[in-house]
């Protein structure tokens, strides 16, 4: 181990680029502040808008109220909107809002929306439809609940995928998956569907998002070359989870998830030269930062950007909320 000029370690941080927030999660966050501003404090926010402890921590000190379903939200507050999160919901919680007159946003990204668009045309076109995901995360809830009950078959494993039997022959078959799945994993389910049944209609586009895609390919790039990998995000976040993997399976020797700095176990990094660093999808920048100023205390860092991809994708606002960006870019601009 090389020590320096401070009597510290040295240290070569691979920064993942691109990590962190992408278009979906900036654009909820976007929702919760922007409603904030203009209808003012309490906002109801049905699930985490992104999994992520210190987002939601900062939006509830901006007034935001966190509920998990729509009868928790007080009878006086039943005028006030609510805010349904990035991972999508079932088609019941929109009409139950209906029912009870509340004045609700979807949050919704656009990449999920899609997805079950794809599921309500399969269904229309009368397809037994197949759905690669994990059984419990919120995606999956709200893809399934598109469509009636039994109508989607969840889909976890290549065991799954072996064991699956078509209950109608005659009925043409399709798959779709949840858009935070890893990449290689869902390959090798989607090998094993297709081997067995050759006639399964695939998405026209990959369902898996362009977020997960370049932040798995920014790992793989950098994982083989450093002796540890972090990847800053929730442990119920399923792209950062599918990060974590991924870096395991590149050989990485020490590959941890962590919320914070103060989550670092020291001990792991003992003996350590070089550290790739990525952040899953709903993780902020700040957050990154605060890892880095974290090792820079102990080792002598310096910081190299790896960048696999260029991201410029940016989804609309809901029209309700248009006129409020415009005056924040103005404000601001």
């Amino acid at each position: 181990m090389t020590q320096t000029a401070t009597n510290k370690p040295s240290l070569e941080i691979k920064l993942c680029a691109p990590r962190g927030f992408c278009a979906g999660v900036d654009r909820a966050i976007q929702i919760v502040e922007l409603a904030l501003q203009k209808y003012g404090q309490p906002v109801y926010v049905r699930h985490e808008i992104v999994h992520n402890k210190y987002v939601v921590d900062g939006l509830k000190s901006k007034g935001a109220i966190f509920v998990e379903e729509l009868d928790e939200i007080p009878a006086e507050h039943a005028e006030r909107p609510v805010i349904f999160s990035a991972h999508g919901v079932p088609k019941s919680v929109p009409a139950d809002a209906q029912q009870r007159n509340m004045f609700y946003l979807d949050a919704t990204c656009p990449l999920v929306s899609k997805v079950h668009k794809e599921a309500e045309i399969h269904f229309r076109r009368e397809r037994d439809i197949l759905l690669i995901g994990h059984a419990g995360h919120p995606e999956v809830i709200g893809t399934m609940g598109q469509l009636p009950q039994g109508t989607v078959t969840l889909i976890e494993t290549e065991d799954d995928a072996r064991r699956f039997e078509r209950e109608r022959s005659d009925r043409p078959l399709a798959y779709i998956t949840q858009t935070t799945l890893s990449v290689d994993d869902t390959a090798g389910i989607v090998s094993v569907l297709q081997d067995r049944f050759p006639d399964i209609v695939a998405p026209h586009k990959e369902d898996i998002c362009y977020a997960t895609t370049n932040r798995q390919e920014a790992v793989k790039h950098v994982a083989p070359g450093v002796e540890a990998m972090i990847v800053v995000g929730a442990p119920n976040s399923s792209n950062s989870q599918r990060l974590r993997e991924v870096a395991e399976r590149e050989g990485c020797r020490v590959a941890v998830l962590l919320q914070r700095a103060d989550e670092i176990n020291w001990a792991d990094f003992e003996g350590v030269t070089s550290l790739g660093l990525t952040a899953g999808a709903s993780a902020p920048e700040t957050l990154v930062e605060e890892i880095i100023s974290a090792f820079d205390e102990r080792f002598d860092v310096t910081v190299e950007i790896v960048r696999t991809a260029e991201e410029t994708i940016a989804f609309n606002l809901p029209r309700e909320l248009r006129d409020m960006s415009a005056q924040t870019e103005k404000a601001t601009g």
